[in-house]
Order: structure tokens, then sequence, then C-alpha cells
């Protein structure tokens, strides 16, 4: 059984889910995820992932250690798992994914694959940037991609 949960963070309620195994979903509360289908309880796996993200937003966590289990095509779930493995405080290029991907021509595709990721912040689609070095579009919006790879900066500056 599904089950999720909402917090109130810096950066405003965010809605934590999972499946039993994983956690399935992270983001910025929306009206639209299907409330009925979904039972709202705090488990320990979304308190979990809450602290780790806390901590993140604290600029005291680099890395996650919960499970994740993000929906999607097999494409996506490999531009995902791309995603996971630029480092804290780094960025790439949507064309720099998609090399990485398996597949050069997939710049869009992979913009596509960002825009759906289901796990924000954890699944780091902030990471990725123009190839010109312009902050591209971002499901929790520019100014908050903004603030996430500041605070990562900054984390870094401190090492």
């Amino acid at each position: 059984m599904e089950h999720t949960y909402i917090y109130d963070t810096p950066i405003g309620k965010i809605r934590i889910a999972e499946d039993g195994n994983a956690i399935t979903e992270i983001d910025l509360l929306s009206l639209e995820f299907p409330v009925s289908t979904i039972e709202m309880k705090e488990t320990g796996l979304i308190r979990k992932a809450y602290e780790e993200l806390m901590e993140y937003l604290n600029g005291r966590r680099k890395e996650f250690s919960v499970p994740l289990n993000p929906k999607g095509t097999d494409f996506q779930r490999n531009v995902w798992n791309v995603l996971q493995t630029i480092p804290y405080g780094e960025t790439r290029s949507y064309g720099q994914v998609a090399v990485q991907a398996g597949n050069p021509k997939a710049s869009r595709a992979v913009g596509m694959a960002n825009n759906r990721n289901p796990i924000l912040i954890m699944i780091p689609c902030h990471r990725v940037i123009g190839a010109d070095g312009s902050l591209t579009g971002y499901g929790g919006g520019l100014d908050l991609k903004e603030h996430l790879l500041n605070l990562e900066r900054e984390g870094v500056r401190r090492e």
C-alpha cells in the first residue's frame, strides 16, 4: 500500500510518498495528487526521507541513503539514474546527461525526463543546466533551482 505525508520545509510544503519499500515521490505540495487512493500516514521510511531532506536543506547532507523507486519509462529511469551520479555541487548540461545515458542526440528527451522526475531533490534534476550555463526549467521554479545550486556551492566551499 502506498502512503504519503506532507511536511512544512524551508522551501514550502513537500509531499513524500512511498510504496512500502522505497520512496516513490517527493514534490512540492500540489492539489493534483489523488488523495482518495493514497493513505495519509507518516511511516518510518517517509520520516527518514524527510529527515535526510531537512539535513540537505540545512547544508548538513550531500548524499541520500533512502531507497528510491521512481515510476517512469525505461528511458526516464535511465536518465534519473544518470542524474544521481552528478556529484553534489556540480552541474551537467542536458547534452552531457544524454551522452552518459547512452543516447547523445536525446538532449530534448533528457529535458522531458527531467520534467517528469517524481522525486524532487533526491534525484537531482536541479543539477542539469543549459549548454551555455544558463538555468533552464525546473518543476519547483527557477528560483528554487538557483537556491539549491547555491546551497550546494556553499557546501562545497565549506569543505
